[in-house]
């Protein structure tokens, strides 16, 4: 099974023939710029599609901190995004407290375990949408 830096190389290498599919779910790659080292931080993710744009979810497995492409994202917005061999420039932003109840549930339809995430922590786990430019 694919996971972290391998899952990211053979994703890019074979344009998401080997790690788009996941678990029965499906995986981007979200590319953000690091908030210290000003480096690319490629990073797999669950995704979905929500009308235009894609949703991935800032869990790290319900722990009480998030993860670090999501604090990348308060200092850059502007990421890259690959799905399959489709590769494109988005802005990601964190989803409205309007607009999460059904982006929320769209992700758990796929990845029941955000439910359990969410549970063992007091953070609120944020939705990302990510917006293609």
């Amino acid at each position: 099974m694919l996971f972290g830096q391998e899952h990211v190389n053979r994703y890019v290498e074979t344009n998401g023939e080997e790690g788009h599919d996941w678990r029965d779910t499906s995986v981007l790659i979200l590319t953000t710029k690091g908030r210290r080292s000003g480096e690319q931080r490629p990073t797999p993710l669950i995704y979905q599609p929500y009308g235009d744009d894609y949703l991935v979810v800032a869990s790290k497995g319900g722990a009480d901190q998030p993860p670090a492409w999501y604090l990348n994202l308060d200092a850059e917005p502007e990421v890259a995004v690959q799905i399959k061999g489709d590769r494109f420039r988005a802005r990601a932003r964190t989803a409205s407290p309007d607009e999460k109840p059904d982006m929320w549930r769209t992700m758990t339809a796929t990845w029941p375990d955000y439910d359990a995430y969410q549970e063992k922590t007091d953070r609120e786990i944020p939705v990302v949408v990510l917006e293609r430019t």
